[in-house]
């Protein structure tokens, strides 16, 4: 992966600036003009709690953990699922799900489509675009500031530091001075503010590597996998996936057979949408807020 600078940052947006749509709509942020569009959900990490004293004064403890689908925590709540649903209805105003037998699962992602579940839609993409890809990295987390975003807390020979990086997580010197330098793709973002991204591109079957970052000198360190690309799109621009900062889900937007197949896989939850579809929390009207629920 290379960073993108100076002019090559303009060009290579170009194409996109003139199809964004409406704020909080599917096209806002995927752009419109493309013939079909997928909403990928992002999957929720959950954990079982239990309340019984086994001994060790550890209360509760975590006696199991797994990732949730949506529809899963729906039927759980009696809520139901649909193209629009909100997170945020499912959970309590906290963004949790609690179910009386322990499971506690939330809260989602937003902005981060897990790097498994971007493997899984590389071959997809592949099928139906060019193998140059162009990323964007919203910049607003502050990881490519030049200050990171985690703390060094380990010493030589201490053992509480196990597990830390020894030095902040390493950034490129191209990303860094690209970041410095303003040398940024602006679109527009919510309440008329702009989303800014440092830009990269590389080659699409990188990405089906779920360590790919750890490579690409983009702040990824021991376990965690980010940040992660918010804008993908190969050169030909048959295709552009999405996943907005402050939203819960991806969009893959592309050819019908690309949707299609996005649909169809098994290792992603996804709901078809359109380009004008409202993604916004009060976008979903079917479910209650989870107080007003019986």
């Amino acid at each position: 992966m290379r960073v993108l600078r100076d002019d090559a940052v303009g060009a290579a947006g170009a194409w996109l600036r003139g199809r964004i749509g409406a704020w909080a709509t599917v096209g806002g942020v995927a752009g419109t003009g493309f013939e079909a569009y997928a909403r990928v959900l992002h999957p929720v990490p959950g954990r079982r709690l239990s309340w019984d004293d086994d001994g060790r004064g550890m209360v509760p403890r975590v006696v199991d953990e797994r990732e949730w689908a949506w529809g899963e925590v729906a039927s759980a709540v009696g809520a139901v699922m649909h193209p629009l649903v909100q997170w945020r209805r499912l959970a309590d105003e906290n963004g949790f799900v609690r179910l009386d037998d322990g499971w506690e699962v939330g809260q989602t992602r937003d902005g981060w489509l897990d790097p498994v579940l971007w493997a899984a839609l590389v071959p997809h993409l592949a099928r139906v675009g060019a193998p140059e890809v162009t990323l964007g990295f919203w910049i607003g987390r502050g990881d490519f500031d030049g200050g990171g975003r985690h703390v060094t807390v380990a010493l030589a020979g201490d053992d509480a530091g196990a597990g830390f990086p020894p030095a902040l997580p390493e950034v490129s010197a191209d990303a860094l001075e690209a970041r410095a330098r303003g040398e940024l793709l602006v679109l527009p973002g919510q309440e008329g503010t702009g989303r800014e991204h440092l830009m990269m591109a590389g080659a699409l079957a990188d990405l089906a590597d779920p360590d790919w970052g750890y490579r690409a000198a983009i702040g990824w360190w021991g376990p965690f996998r980010d940040p992660a690309p918010q804008l993908a799109w190969p050169a030909d621009h048959a295709w552009l996936v999405a996943s907005e900062i402050d939203w819960d889900s991806t969009i893959v937007a592309g050819s019908r057979a690309l949707v299609d197949a996005v649909l169809a896989d098994p290792a992603v939850e996804a709901f078809e949408v359109g380009p004008d579809d409202d993604l916004s929390w009060d976008g979903d009207t079917v479910n209650p807020p989870r107080a007003e629920r019986s």
